[in-house]
């Protein structure tokens, strides 16, 4: 009988529970929902239902490398220690950095955190949690007094109206879409309205949608200000009781945003769907503001934040069933870095260097001797340290910031010039790693043990599944070993995840009266917790202490807040345009974002057949009126640029971009793509407040790509075509697909043809046809009779679809007629093709889907998801089958 384990899902920040069947000897796993857990009830999205593809050891890291070397553990971390500690004795603690991720376990992140601000005594510690979530960081701090998350999710399902502010749900937070989605449909009462220059799978269920300017959401907010105080809408008594700071607030929204007019023309919206917005806020009592990347991923994006949270204090619509602002966090475990002090402006257990009290008690509490006096370096600026030499040791765990950072192409020349650099990863061959001097090999996810905090404050247990790969161990004992060897063994005395979260809950606690609005973090419950009491921790919503012995759903349900007044703060906002405007050079915007089946750089995701099937390409949406402007075709390759990198796209042109606006996915990264790294353009400029970088705002100019050839292959092995100028790569389920584009023609293409898919081993049969006079080429390897490889080349990119050609892969034997139509791409007749893949929960695709409609007569989705049980899981493309229909 399979063991299930119960565990929590590794992608966004939603928090999914799961239950993972486990069989060790074929080191697989049947994952499916864990219908107890609260964040999720058994729901699971693409990425989450397809975490069983992932878990194989095909390019993990599975040993210590020290300079290209196979090497011991022992001389590894000798080897950092020793490094770290001469770089300390020559230039200072400064000089030494660790860059962090909201992937590793709260465990981990306590240990990094207490290693570099406490006894190092230096807060160059950063996380890539900088770039999406921040802001809001910022702004609860400033409005709250503290980084305190209002609400839970089951205000989801209570609330009269919701809004969705930059944020995606659809594909980045499928889960909470899908309960969004069903309290629709249980209550159409429920107003949903979504602000996004992007008409995205979000506005699916919305009555309304704001396709506002990319970077005006403060004008919009500031108005909605002004008008629920004009219509009588704010709560009076609530905002004389419980706030401050009001008056200056409204006079900034009034100087900003003088009618609704001034607000449509500066917000590019009309004015009747102003309007329409902001009757509905003032007019329902039960208002949610969800918010995620769009608000947060800006130059002003603390005063977004803010400019959501005034509204809500204004109506006194906070801390109570169904309303509130609420973000959506990016990670599994941002919530977690940012509670043990995983930014380098914060301290552990929500204190700041703001406060030397706080330095104070900390320093107490560690014993430490040297502990941080001021903030640290922030993702940006500490990767243009490390460029401009300040910065001689950085240690990378768990992220990849060659791909994810702005600016990225500085960003690989400043690792390329650090004396030394130190990756801890799972993975082996990443962009990030081929800078190392020294891997270190982590466990993956399903080797962790520890525990994550999802948005809603809900800390649930990460358990391990298997043992660990090769020599793979947890981040926090690779800390500690380094720790120790720099002479701090006796604050590092740790042999178990548990023995840390009880240190941590303890800190949580010292010296705090949360009941009386000291600190807002306080899991002092668990200080004192056992081993057995830890193996079986619930998921629970801190805090949790003696006054809160279950955790607490709502903060400010009291209306006390953590400022020194113990009110919370309005904050005038005076609207900023993003810090670089379009100009004759660079006419476009650029803005960046996330696919509902990839998830970050595609390390994990990228191994999943089924993941890749939706979008096996790197993209650029593009409106149809630009594509005419530009001579941009569907389907063809597009050159982008920035001031301050390039790349190349396949080009998506669509009415659900704006004029002006291009969209590209993030994910992509030299593993996948040749030139598929959206963070080389990306502006590097920052907020002033939170450090968050401006990923929704790049000047971009964007040109056909006019290659010589176009071409694809798909093969049952992996392979190289590292000397083509462009190619893409993705995994299907028997076979690798290669996309290829190239600017000089090869002598001959049976000869290149054959030094690139030839391999060793049986003679193959060859199939081919070529036309040189037109310049198409395409060939067959089958041995045995079963196909091995197919390559299609065309000098223009117009070429057969792949999905038929895929399915060859799964035959045992080919047939005649599938020998005759492998060089036409066409499938012979009477053979379906399912078209490129919708449902990728159910393989189902679109030409499958077109045929069912019209030869079954299906009218709705439910028809649809009954016959062909597309939709029926975790709901992401039901958009996408809405529009078929």
């Amino acid at each position: 009988m399979t063991e299930y384990v119960k565990t929590t899902c590794p992608y966004c920040g939603v928090g999914c529970g799961i239950e993972a069947g486990v069989d060790e000897i074929k080191h697989l796993l049947n994952i499916r929902g864990d219908k107890t857990h609260p964040a999720n009830f058994g729901r699971l999205c693409s990425k989450g239902s397809a975490l069983g593809d992932t878990v194989g050891l095909k390019g993990r890291l599975l040993h210590p490398e020290v300079y290209g070397q196979r090497s011991s553990w022992q001389e590894a971390l000798d080897r950092v220690a020793e490094s770290f500690r001469d770089t300390i004795v020559r230039y200072g603690a400064d000089a030494v950095a660790i860059y962090a991720s909201g992937q590793l376990l709260t465990e981990d992140y306590y240990v990094a955190n207490k290693l570099m601000k406490g006894f190092i005594g230096s807060a160059n510690i950063d996380t890539n949690s900088r770039l999406c979530m921040s802001s809001s960081v910022s702004g609860h701090k400033r409005a709250f007094g503290a980084d305190t998350v209002p609400g839970c999710y089951e205000d989801l399902e209570l609330a009269e109206m919701i809004v969705l502010v930059g944020s995606n749900a659809a594909w980045c937070h499928p889960v909470i879409f899908q309960r969004i989605r069903a309290a629709k449909t249980a209550n159409p009462q429920l107003k949903i309205v979504v602000i996004d220059p992007r008409r995205t799978g979000s506005c699916d269920i919305a009555d309304l949608h704001l396709p506002i300017a990319g970077g005006s959401d403060a004008m919009l907010f500031n108005g909605l200000l002004q008008y629920l105080q004009q219509r009588h809408a704010v709560d009076q008594r609530y905002i004389e009781a419980h706030t401050e700071g009001f008056a200056a607030a409204l006079n900034a929204a009034a100087a900003s945003s003088q009618s609704i007019e001034q607000v449509a023309e500066a917000c590019r919206l009309p004015a009747a769907d102003v309007r329409t917005f902001y009757r509905w806020f003032a007019g329902h009592h039960k208002v949610m503001s969800l918010y995620s990347q769009g608000v947060n991923q800006s130059s002003s994006g603390t005063d977004k934040v803010n400019s959501i949270i005034n509204c809500h204090l204004a109506t006194g619509r906070i801390g109570k069933p169904g309303m509130g602002p609420f973000s959506l966090t990016g990670q599994p475990n941002a919530m977690g870095g940012r509670e043990v002090g995983g930014l380098a402006n914060q301290l552990a257990a929500h204190m700041d260097f703001s406060n030397p009290a706080d330095i104070d008690r900390v320093a107490r509490f560690w014993r430490s001797p040297t502990i941080a006096g001021k903030p640290g370096l922030s993702a940006v600026e500490l990767f243009d340290a490390i460029y401009d030499g300040k910065v001689k040791a950085v240690w990378i765990m768990g992220t990849n910031p060659v791909v994810s950072l702005p600016n990225a192409d500085k960003v690989r020349q400043a690792l390329r010039q650090c004396p030394f650099v130190v990756v801890s990863d799972c993975i082996a061959d990443t962009d990030t790693t081929k800078l190392a001097h020294v891997l270190l090999p982590a466990q993956g996810w399903s080797e962790k043990d520890g525990t994550v905090t999802n948005s809603e404050r809900r800390i649930s247990r990460q358990r391990t599944l298997f043992a660990p790969a090769g020599d793979a161990k947890p981040d926090w004992w690779i800390i500690t070993q380094v720790a120790r060897r720099l002479g701090f063994g006796q604050a590092f005395p740790y042999q178990g995840p548990v023995e840390i979260f009880r240190e941590h809950a303890a800190l949580s606690g010292f010296e705090n009266d949360s009941q009386h609005g000291l600190r807002d973090f306080d899991i002092s419950a668990f200080a004192n917790i056992s081993a057995p009491e830890y193996d079986d921790l619930q998921p629970t919503q801190w805090p949790v202490n003696q006054a809160n012995p279950y955790g607490r759903a709502r903060m400010f349900d009291d209306s006390r807040f953590f400022n020194a007044s113990g009110k919370s703060q309005f904050v005038a906002i005076t609207p900023r345009p993003p810090s670089n405007a379009p100009n004759k050079d660079y006419p476009l915007v650029l803005n960046t974002g996330r696919l509902r089946d990839q998830w970050h750089t595609m390390t994990r995701t990228g191994l999943a057949a089924r993941l890749n099937q939706h979008k096996p390409e790197v993209f650029v949406d593009v409106h149809p009126l630009d594509a005419a402007r530009h001579g941009l075709l569907p389907d063809s390759l597009a050159l982008l640029e920035s001031a301050w990198g390039s790349m190349l796209a396949r080009v998506q042109v669509t009415s659900d971009q704006q004029p002006g606006s291009l969209f590209v996915p993030m994910h992509w990264s030299e593993q996948f793509a040749s030139r598929g790294r959206v963070g080389a353009l990306v502006n590097p400029a920052i907020d002033p407040v939170s450090r968050q970088p401006e990923s929704k705002h790049t000047p971009v100019r964007i040109s056909s790509y006019q290659a010589a050839w176009h071409g694809f292959v798909l093969s049952r092995r992996e392979l190289a075509f590292n000397d083509v100028e462009y190619w893409a790569k993705s995994k299907g389920e028997s076979f690798y697909r290669y996309e290829l584009a190239g600017n000089t023609l090869p002598p001959s293409w049976p000869d290149w043809a054959r030094a690139r898919l030839g391999g060793s081993g049986q003679i193959p049969d060859w199939q081919e046809y070529h036309d040189s006079g037109l310049g198409h080429y395409r060939a067959a390897r089958i041995i045995d009779n079963r196909l091995e490889s197919v390559l299609v080349i065309s000098p223009h990119h117009n070429l057969p679809e792949r999905n038929w050609l895929a399915s060859l892969f799964d035959k045992d034997f080919l047939e005649q007629s599938d020998r005759k139509a492998l060089l036409t791409g066409m499938p012979p007749q009477g053979v379906p093709d399912c078209g490129n893949i919708v449902c990728v929960c159910f393989n189902v695709g679109e030409k499958t889907i077109r045929s069912a409609i019209q030869e079954q007569g299906l009218k709705t989705v439910r028809d649809i998801g009954n016959c062909l049980k597309a939709g029926t899981n975790c709901g992401s493309c039901l958009p996408e089958i809405k529009a078929l229909l």
